[in-house]
């Protein structure tokens, strides 16, 4: 077992934190269970109500108190009409194939999701969640002021150093950096896509030697072989979501499961189609269709909110041609098995990797 500046500050025993999956996969039986095996589980708040949170926290807290929520940072948007009425008629083939109905489209606003991006704070200072992240830019002075004086331990997300270096001057306890092998969508907020696009074994090292809060590395870590090379290059800890993913306490569409356990690297790719911003996962009949429109498409959130009926009408049909299939890079290293069997067999790969033992330290 590896013990380090990291999971001291996480509460963990194993240098493992479920990645914060939103949109429903992070359940509270996948946290706690994470939480159970030694890792870090995570809830994924990016799409959940304040009243949801709240909800979500105190079934969790039922059954453990070390666990941690991810928090979407709102960056302020404005809405077109025009080009919303554009993106919808892209839509429209896709919608007929489902035989979904013409509604008016439900776009929430920046300060719609300012509010309750306000609001999710207040439950965490609330309920006194142990552990809070960020993604798509970093909280205000007041915000990370409130979270520590009430004991949260912060996690900042980073795609390049530069990122690494913002999250540290913010505030930030700790910092995950996201290569470019992470699945869905990833955090960059100072960088577009083109220039946030940087390998993990290349941008551990940099983000290491630069930074001194502890570094969790994320995208394309699968088993032991994946976690040893992060920390033989200065990672502290890592972060796994498509091994998460396919685990039977997941809230993973079935469908989305099966498409990643039977999936090759090559079928993963870059789409902004779903959502507006680029986002890794498996290539289906939607992705691409929407190979060149997707270029066209509004910036998130507004496409994601146009296309969610499309895909909850997918998931109500067993339809995966038109679901947002999210994946890292490595979906042959999948397996569908418990959080128990993955976290034990995985941390005992590490160990013979590593030639760690129960008291060694790494620092």
């Amino acid at each position: 077992m590896i013990q380090n500046k990291c999971t001291k500050l996480l509460g963990i025993r194993h240098p493992i934190v479920q990645a914060p999956m939103a949109g429903g996969v992070t359940t509270t039986a996948l946290v706690t269970a994470s939480s159970r095996a030694g890792c870090l589980g995570m809830v994924g708040a990016g799409y959940l109500s304040a009243e949801q949170l709240h909800d979500q926290i105190l079934e969790i807290q039922k059954e453990t108190k070390q666990f941690g929520v991810n928090m979407f940072v709102p960056n302020p948007f404005t809405i077109n009409e025009s080009e919303v009425q554009e993106a919808q008629e892209r839509l429209q083939p896709f919608s007929n194939a489902l035989h979904l109905e013409q509604t008016d489209p439900s776009i929430k606003s920046y300060e719609a999701l300012k509010q309750t991006f306000d609001q999710q704070i207040e439950v965490i200072i609330s309920t006194h969640v142990p552990v809070c992240s960020f993604t798509f830019g970093l909280p205000s002075e007041d915000i990370v002021r409130r979270l520590k004086e009430n004991g949260t331990v912060l996690i900042g997300t980073a795609t390049t150093v530069s990122e690494a270096v913002a999250c540290e001057k913010a505030g930030m306890d700790l910092v995950t950096v996201q290569g470019s092998e992470a699945g869905g969508h990833r955090g960059n907020f100072l960088h577009h896509q083109e220039e946030s696009m940087i390998g993990l074994m290349s941008l551990i090292p940099q983000t290491a030697d630069t930074v001194k809060i502890p570094v969790i590395a994320a995208g394309g870590i699968m088993d032991g072989r994946g976690i040893a090379a992060s920390l033989m290059l200065g990672a502290q800890a890592v972060q796994m979501g498509t091994a998460f993913l396919t685990t039977t306490e997941s809230g993973a569409n079935p469908l989305h499961k099966e498409k990643i356990l039977s999936g090759d690297e090559d079928e993963v790719i870059l789409t902004r189609a779903f959502s507006g911003k680029w986002a890794r996962g498996l290539q289906n009949s939607y992705t691409l269709a929407m190979q060149q429109e997707q270029y066209l498409m509004p910036d998130f959130p507004i496409t994601n909110s146009l296309t969610k009926p499309i895909r909850q009408a997918a998931r109500q049909q067993n339809n995966s041609e038109f679901l947002s299939l999210w994946s890292g890079q490595s979906p042959r290293l999948a397996r569908s098995e418990s959080v128990g069997v993955l976290v034990e067999r995985i941390s005992k790969e590490v160990d013979i990797l590593l030639g760690s033992s129960p008291s060694q330290e790494r620092s």
